[in-house]
């Protein structure tokens, strides 16, 4: 079944680009991300992750929706879309985008926030993936990445909920946030219509235990499950 709002919008442009136009773009779009207070804490997020299954030459997205405060999960969607970009640091939303927007199409539910394993405003040029994606669905949306791409922070305190600015060029671009008492932080940033004070909110609703938010977890483990399988099938078409 399918049909919810991601039906809704068109893609801006297309994606087999030079790295010249592809910055021109993220330069472009990136002055319609609206950093902007949640009209409400999110009731449905939607954990998202990206792979690229083994010998198939695509890249593979899937995202799952939770509802809080019960973390329950409301639905699963997946979607694969050929690799048109090549890998670049700075420009993976290139790569990943198309399959990420492939994926939202499928979904019923309306999540409140989309929540990414990657940058928002977090990058060199203020335009991750959390930005990209956020823009051209016009959906709150923030990063929540595992490494730090840009900008230098102090260590947090050990404790749950600790955190230190993330500042590039002498901006503050995100937190490395504590989501458990003494594991390593993990780095968020803006994507679009929400601020730093609510993507950390919605991080810490979503986090149970673990270093990663529940929704980017089960994301992680069940675009890896169909990854393996669409490595599977490649490999037998080959064999």
């Amino acid at each position: 079944m399918s049909g919810g709002v991601f039906v809704k919008f068109r893609e801006p442009h297309r994606w087999d680009l030079s790295i010249a136009e592809a910055r021109e773009i993220q330069e472009r779009l990136r002055s319609r991300v609206r950093v902007e207070p949640l009209v409400r804490p999110p009731r449905l997020v939607a954990g998202i992750d990206v792979t690229y299954p083994e010998g198939v030459g695509s890249a593979l997205a899937g995202v799952v929706v939770m509802r809080l405060p019960s973390l329950e999960i409301v639905e699963r969607a997946f979607a694969e879309a050929p690799l048109a970009f090549p890998y670049v640091p700075g420009y993976l939303s290139f790569r990943e985008a198309p399959a990420v927007l492939a994926a939202l199409r499928g979904l019923v539910a309306e999540p409140d926030l989309l929540l990414f394993d990657g940058q928002g405003l977090a990058h060199p040029r203020r335009f991750g993936l959390a930005c990209h994606v956020g823009v051209i669905v016009d959906r709150p949306a923030a990063g929540c990445a595992k490494s730090l791409l840009v900008g230098r922070h102090a260590e947090p305190g050990m404790r749950r909920g600790c955190r230190r600015r993330i500042v590039d060029r002498g901006e503050t671009v995100g937190v490395a946030l504590r989501t458990r008492d003494g594991v390593r932080p993990v780095f968020v940033s803006v994507g679009h219509r929400v601020d730093l004070t609510g993507a950390i909110r919605a991080v810490l609703a979503c986090s149970r235990g673990h270093r990663s938010p529940e929704p980017l977890r089960e994301a992680h483990r069940a675009v890896g499950e169909v990854a393996r399988g669409a490595g599977r099938c490649a490999a037998a078409l080959h064999n």
